[in-house]
């Protein structure tokens, strides 16, 4: 009975289309395709046929790239767990037959001149035909014809797919370690309520609401660039690689990227503060006299930092330069809103003159914008009216507090 490797895929496909949500697609075909050889190796060895198991293993090794001695290490394992299933007290050996193309299970027994217990036992006449140098009290491995059932054949299924699982994580690991912390691409793969799965080459990767930018839209096919974030060595939920696109560094990662200076160092971003959706904050500094960091980062008619807008939908960004000089520092935080005059009362406080026209572009949004610029200055921003000293507003634990 050959082994038909069509027929075995289509009865997977139509069998088990609703089971696979996560994880690398190929690797769990591989897992489900080994499974059934399982089955087909019990068949075979209760009818006594042989099955071409080297077919399977060498469609295998060619189109997912493992090695021959891995799958079929992994089908023994399989094997040898299904028959301590049915038989605890006996130990078992499964090995990979080259020559009949099909798994050989071996029995071990003891040496003995007189057997009691013919499960565990051989003369030393029988033994000593299989290994001539035998001698009574050794063990040896014994072929074993004795069949298995469906409860054992589940049995190897699991221990395969466990056995799958592991070099699927590893393989994952591997692959994707030296990217962590970079930008990755892919694509649109499933959306869900805690967030989106992203297809990575053949890996998926999966993408939280929670550091997602809130005008992201789940649409499948889409292309989405993210910063991979994590790489775990053990699934966490069913996800192993974990994406970000609301933190700084994404930000930052993003103007390496479109920007060379940036990348090469020659302009460097002193600091990020964000809001994700609503507008990000970056102090940048240049180590080159004749490079003027701001210009250098927004580009001829914006055209540096278009791109890294695009990619954050309708978060705005201020790019200021970054200054040794409090007051600068803070006078330039709270910008588009133009400011008269900056005080550093302490090392927490600044106050904050500004015309009242001004007032509203230096709160922003439900005050976001001064939030922002507390952050990036590291001062408590109290803003103070020109023309009325006595009206004083003030930021203190991200939110507005009147004073008269």
């Amino acid at each position: 009975m050959l082994l038909d490797l069509k027929f075995i895929i289509n009865y997977i496909i139509v069998n088990h289309v609703l089971i696979y949500t996560t994880g690398n697609l190929y690797l769990f075909a591989l897992c489900v395709i080994i499974t059934h050889i399982v089955h087909f190796l019990v068949i075979s060895r209760a009818i006594k046929d042989t099955v071409k198991l080297s077919h399977v293993i060498e469609e295998l090794m060619e189109e997912r790239g493992l090695d021959h001695s891995v799958l079929a290490s992994i089908i023994s394992e399989g094997m040898v767990a299904a028959y301590k299933k049915k038989f605890p007290s006996q130990e078992f050996q499964a090995q990979y037959n080259k020559k009949t193309d099909s798994i050989n299970i071996y029995i071990q027994k003891k040496v003995v001149t007189q057997v009691s217990n013919g499960d565990k036992e051989i003369t030393i006449r029988k033994a000593r035909s299989i290994d001539s140098s035998i001698k009574t009290g050794d063990n040896v491995w014994v072929s074993f014809e004795n069949k298995i059932g469906r409860i054992e054949i589940l049995r190897a299924k699991q221990v395969i797919a466990n056995k799958i699982k592991q070099i699927e994580m590893k393989a994952i690991y591997d692959e994707f370690m030296d990217k962590q912390g970079s930008i990755v691409h892919g694509v649109v793969h499933k959306c869900s309520r805690g967030g989106m799965t992203l297809k990575i080459g053949d890996t998926l990767a999966f993408l939280p609401k929670s550091l997602s930018i809130s005008s992201d839209k789940c649409v499948v096919g889409f292309s989405v660039r993210a910063l991979l974030k994590e790489v775990l060595s053990e699934p966490r939920n069913d996800n192993q690689l974990i994406l970000d696109r609301a933190s700084t560094f994404f930000l930052q990662r993003l103007f390496e990227l479109e920007i060379p200076e940036v990348f090469e160092r020659l302009v460097e971003i002193k600091k990020i503060v964000r809001n994700p959706g609503y507008k990000s904050k970056i102090a940048v500094v240049s180590h080159d006299p004749n490079i003027d960091p701001v210009g250098t980062c927004v580009g001829v008619g914006g055209a540096r930092i278009k791109p890294v807008l695009k990619e954050l939908g309708t978060e705005k960004i201020d790019i200021i330069a970054w200054s040794d000089s409090s007051e600068k520092l803070v006078m330039d935080s709270l910008k588009p809103a133009v400011i008269n005059k900056v005080e550093i009362i302490d090392n927490e406080n600044a106050h904050v003159w500004l015309d009242d026209d001004q007032r509203s572009f230096a709160i922003g949004k439900m005050g976001q914008n001064i939030a922002l610029a507390s952050e990036l200055s590291g001062y408590n921003i109290h803003l103070v009216d020109a023309k009325n000293d006595l009206d004083l507003e003030t930021k203190e634990d991200g939110e507005i507090v009147s004073e008269t």
